[in-house]
């Protein structure tokens, strides 16, 4: 027997990002990425990041700076920030260096699943 949640208490992302901060949807995206760049993380979405915190916050910046970029994984509401060369950069920057250090080009929907 499985349970089912009725759908008006299934939170919409907009919801969720109240939850767990839109910080945690950015280290989802972090780990999905780097794990398809090049399997340094494994997967997992946002609720997972805010629920387990510190090990996959560092999990990430490790992968990150393996690739020469310094990451600040946020947690509450503190966002998320990366930085090459002492340079504030942003997400999407830090994705093309990371493919552009690799050699291993991706578009969004090649690690977005």
């Amino acid at each position: 027997m499985t349970n089912v949640i009725p759908k008006d208490e299934i939170l919409s992302k907009e919801q969720l990002e109240q939850v767990v901060g839109s910080n945690c949807f950015e280290a989802a995206d972090d780990t999905r990425f780097l794990n398809s760049l090049n399997g340094s993380t494994d997967r997992f979405g946002a609720f997972k990041c805010f629920l387990s915190g510190r090990p996959i916050i560092k999990m990430i910046e490790d992968a990150w700076a393996k690739l020469g970029i310094k990451a600040d994984i946020g947690t509450g509401s503190k966002k998320n920030t990366y930085y090459y060369k002492g340079n504030e950069i942003t997400q999407e920057q830090a994705r093309q260096h990371a493919m552009q250090v690799t050699g291993h080009y991706m578009s969004r929907s090649d690690w977005e699943w």
